[in-house]
């Protein structure tokens, strides 16, 4: 009988050990309990910056400068890109694109038989020839120049090498068209002469009235009353 005792007692203890384990894990975890947060990791305010930071104005090439300096082997080399879709060669048949002879300065729809999508239909309704910038424009970003167009060529981003191409284009049957003056406002540099809204132009300011409250301190030279001055006559 006393032995039963014993064991009941060590199970007694186990049990009320297992129940103490339990409750005090029940309770801290009441206690220290917290909501997770809506969005993971913290905010730190910092001021955002532009994408990139100011954009860089790309002056279009100024094609009296560039083109008489113009690879031809650099824009024959980049030509091997076009050949899967268009031929070159005078009386070419058209391919995937239409044959490019004679492109440069040429009508935008030159190949009278080729099926040119209704964009760039749309397109040379406002824009009716082939011009070094509509080339340029064009071969840079196709999809972007002409929304819907149905040339798949991502374009050529270096600058000098779509220079290249459009002077070897041009060597093909174009030789007619002319290549025009140089032209000082497509020069590196010709967007730092126009002076930023709001600053000062040297010249300015100087007939200004003087500030409420200040002399204005008379001219040695002032003009005589009695005598006023002669207007200049306009030059011819």
């Amino acid at each position: 009988m006393s032995g039963d005792l014993k064991w009941n007692k060590i199970f007694g203890a186990g049990l009320a050990t297992v129940l103490v384990i339990l409750g005090v894990n029940q309770v801290s975890g009441f206690i220290y309990s917290g909501k997770p947060p809506e969005k993971m990791g913290y905010f730190i305010d910092a001021p955002e910056e532009a994408a990139g930071g100011a954009a860089e104005v790309e002056l279009p090439p100024d094609w009296g400068t560039v083109l008489p300096v113009a690879d031809m082997t650099v824009g024959e080399r980049a030509f091997a890109r076009c050949v899967a879709c268009h031929t070159i060669n005078q009386g070419g048949a058209d391919g995937i694109g239409p044959n490019l002879y004679g492109v440069v300065g040429g009508p935008m729809l030159h190949s009278a038989g080729f099926d040119y999508s209704p964009a760039l239909r749309e397109h040379a309704a406002q824009n009716p020839t082939w011009t070094y910038d509509e080339l340029d424009q064009f071969i840079t970003a196709p999809s972007r120049h002409v929304r819907g167009t149905k040339m798949s060529f991502a374009g050529i981003r270096n600058t000098e090498e779509r220079v290249a191409l459009i002077a070897y284009l041009r060597s093909q049957g174009s030789g007619g068209y002319a290549i025009p003056a140089p032209d000082p406002s497509r020069q590196p540099g010709a967007e730092e002469e126009t002076p930023a809204e709001g600053e000062a132009v040297e010249g300015e300011g100087l007939d200004q009235t003087p500030d409420e409250g200040v002399a204005a301190q008379p001219d040695e030279e002032a003009t005589s009353p009695a005598q006023p001055a002669a207007t200049s006559s306009p030059q011819n």
